[in-house]
């Protein structure tokens, strides 16, 4: 019996140390978890790069209210993924984000006809490597899937205001791939003409058994059975 006691008594204190140690990393020492992405995030990467295109337009044309025109990511543009997770008792948000995605989109008056973007997963990061691993192996598989990507298929009227720098609220329906399945989404986004940019922030919940994509879920760790995909873009002409 002393030696059943001593063995049950062995495994409580791994418990409580597990759990212990874990609510000492999740409250203590690890970092919060970045908010969701915003339109204001984006005065950093502007105010580094200076209001000159890398196109090598003239910095005259950054004060153009005209939004017509085609127009490239530059830089700041960011998406990523946000997930809910339980690690061992304790409620965490997993954020993964990468700055290598490219995508273009042609106005017409104040009418987007065409958009698109793609996201390189293959540099998908968080801050947690072991996250990172299930990321790239099992959940996306991006050996096989390396890209996602958005192609909108309705145009988006996006009115006046959009030109005097404030934002406007509106809808982007089109095809959303996700590690090879392809499905009409639509994309709730906020869109502003600033600093002769062309800027769009956006989300879209990704309920994992509608894309095929494998909960993340592992021994110790519960993760929710959807998470949100974010894109922050910023654009310029081009």
């Amino acid at each position: 019996m002393s030696k059943l006691k001593w063995l049950a008594a062995a495994a409580l204190a791994a418990v409580v140390l597990v759990v212990g140690g874990t609510w000492v990393y999740i409250n203590v020492i690890r970092e919060d978890a970045p908010p969701p992405l915003a339109l204001d995030d984006l005065e950093g990467a502007e105010d580094a790069v200076g209001s000159t295109s890398t196109t090598g337009a003239a910095p005259d044309d950054a004060d153009d209210d005209t939004i017509e025109g085609r127009w490239t990511t530059a830089d700041g543009s960011i998406a990523g993924y946000r997930v809910n997770e339980v690690l061992f008792g304790q409620s965490v948000e997993a954020v993964g984000r990468t700055d290598d995605v490219d995508g273009t989109l042609t106005i017409v008056g104040t009418d987007v006809t065409e958009a698109s973007f793609e996201i390189d997963m293959t540099t998908v990061s968080s801050d947690e490597s072991r996250r990172d691993g299930q990321f790239r192996g099992p959940v996306m598989s991006v050996d096989q899937f390396p890209t996602a990507t958005f192609v909108l298929t309705e145009p988006i009227a996006l009115g006046a205001d959009v030109g005097a720098g404030s934002a406007v609220t509106v809808d982007a329906i089109g095809e959303l791939t996700l590690r090879g399945q392809t499905m009409t989404v639509t994309i709730p986004l906020e869109a502003r003409h600033a600093n002769g940019r062309i800027e769009v922030v956006g989300s879209y919940t990704v309920v994992f058994a509608d894309w095929g994509i494998p909960n993340p879920s592992r021994p110790g760790i519960d993760t929710e059975d959807q998470g949100v995909l974010e894109v922050l873009l910023s654009f310029e002409r081009g």
